[in-house]
């Protein structure tokens, strides 16, 4: 199982520093949506100039235009793009088709889908490398919210999936043991006094 880092901050500076010290514990730098919508293009480029070998995700959560926004983001730097789940299934269509043009890959995010098994097998049949079960901040900060509705998802759908959503160190064995392949780890890293160590927590908990 891959370890992604969310970092979800404002600036490209930010990110750089944040990125530079959990760089040799994770597999993929996720640039979150608000990164990418303060800081545009520019970011994936400078995270990626700075981090070669790794996987850098951008999460553009697109929602239309998937071939225009999918091109774009893989010519700054991108190996990997968000489309949502809730798209049509053109868009999510056109960001395969200009994934498959720079040998990348699309990552559709199911947040908001009430049925993501469903969806999961649908969107991987247009070509998704890989799902998102994926429960937002606000949906996580809601009373009663629990990791094991997306792991059962992700059990059930069979398909290649990621967990995004409360993922951290008393959560993250639960999320290997439901067949993910990427456990995706935001305020746990970025939230830490000290995210180095976070990071390497996380991945020594990782079988």
């Amino acid at each position: 199982m891959k370890l992604q880092v969310a970092i979800d901050v404002l600036s490209t500076e930010a990110a750089l520093e944040l990125a530079g010290k959990v760089a040799e514990y994770v597999d993929i730098i996720e640039l979150g949506t608000p990164l990418v919508k303060s800081e545009g293009l520019a970011a994936i480029t400078a995270v990626k100039e700075a981090h070669p070998d790794k996987i850098v995700f951008a999460d553009l959560k697109t929602m239309d235009a998937g071939e225009l926004e999918a091109d774009i983001a893989f010519k700054a730097g991108a190996d990997l793009v968000t489309v949502l789940g809730a798209a049509d299934d053109s868009t999510i269509a056109g960001a395969v088709k200009a994934a498959k043009e720079h040998n990348k890959g699309v990552v559709v995010d199911l947040i908001g889908i009430e049925d993501k098994v469903t969806r999961a097998k649908e969107v991987r049949a247009l070509g998704a490398k890989f799902v998102e079960m994926h429960a937002g901040l606000d949906e996580q900060a809601k009373p009663g919210y629990d990791l094991s509705v997306l792991l059962n998802a992700g059990e059930e759908a069979r398909v290649p999936f990621s967990v995004a959503g409360g993922v951290n160190l008393s959560t993250i064995a639960a999320v290997q043991r439901s067949g993910a392949d990427v456990a995706v780890a935001g305020g746990a890293i970025y939230g830490a006094d000290d995210p180095a160590v976070a990071a390497k927590e996380l991945r020594a908990a990782i079988i």
